[in-house]
């Protein structure tokens, strides 16, 4: 007997799907901000910290990106608990995103840090310039700069990874399609929607972090 397709099951739960979709952009919204503050701190505490610093720095990011993200959250929302933080599932599920984008970013952004010439240190210890401001005012941008793209598509990956923090009941867009479908039983119309909501998520967020590129580092030195 051939499948049939029934998509009007769904529209019952438009304002689900809405709900999910606007939690996912919730999670990459603040994993981003702070998943790349996060990185440019660990790049500099890696290139130019103290170095005392910098093996705790090394050890945060390559255990962070030498483990699943899954685990990581899991750690985040059922293991910190047990040391007295408690956190509700947005919360961990945005510390995570935050954590992993970060060490992830960090090596990406310590990347284009090693691309700058070192003329542009030493033209700005010249003008009296502590390591700091060298680094804030000299180096930052222009290696930022270079590195844009791959960090937008690092973005893009931790925006699409979010959709397993609905296994520990954050209410994004994997959680409502979860939901969706253990009510109407069309599993595949379901994720045949929610595979395209991701999509054009991503298409969005890729236009978007390249838009916002193309304004901040118009006159970056490259």
């Amino acid at each position: 007997m051939a499948y049939r397709f029934d998509f009007s099951s769904i529209a019952d739960y438009t304002p689900v799907l809405v709900k999910g979709l606007g939690i996912t952009v919730e999670l990459i919204a603040f994993g981003a901000v702070a998943g790349v503050a996060i990185g440019i701190a660990a790049a500099w505490a890696r290139t130019e910290g103290p170095r005392g610093l910098r093996p705790f720095v090394t050890a945060y990011v390559e255990l962070i990106r030498n483990t699943p993200f899954l685990i990581q959250l899991f750690f985040i929302f059922f293991g910190l608990p047990a040391l007295g933080l408690q956190l509700g599932e947005m919360q961990a599920a945005c510390l995570a995103m935050a954590v992993n984008l970060g060490a992830y970013s960090a090596e990406i952004i310590r990347a284009g840090i090693a691309a700058t010439p070192r003329g542009q240190y030493e033209a700005g210890a010249s003008l009296a310039m502590t390591r700091l401001e060298v680094f804030r005012y000299i180096v930052l941008k222009p290696a930022l700069a270079r590195i844009w793209p791959a960090l937008s598509s690092q973005i893009v990956i931790v925006m699409l990874g979010s959709a397993v923090c609905s296994q520990i009941a954050a209410e994004d867009l994997s959680f409502a399609a979860n939901f969706i479908q253990s009510r109407n039983f069309r599993a595949f119309e379901v994720y045949i929607v929610t595979t395209v909501i991701y999509l054009l998520l991503a298409i969005v967020l890729r236009q978007l972090l390249r838009l916002v590129g193309q304004r901040l580092f118009r006159r970056a030195s490259r």
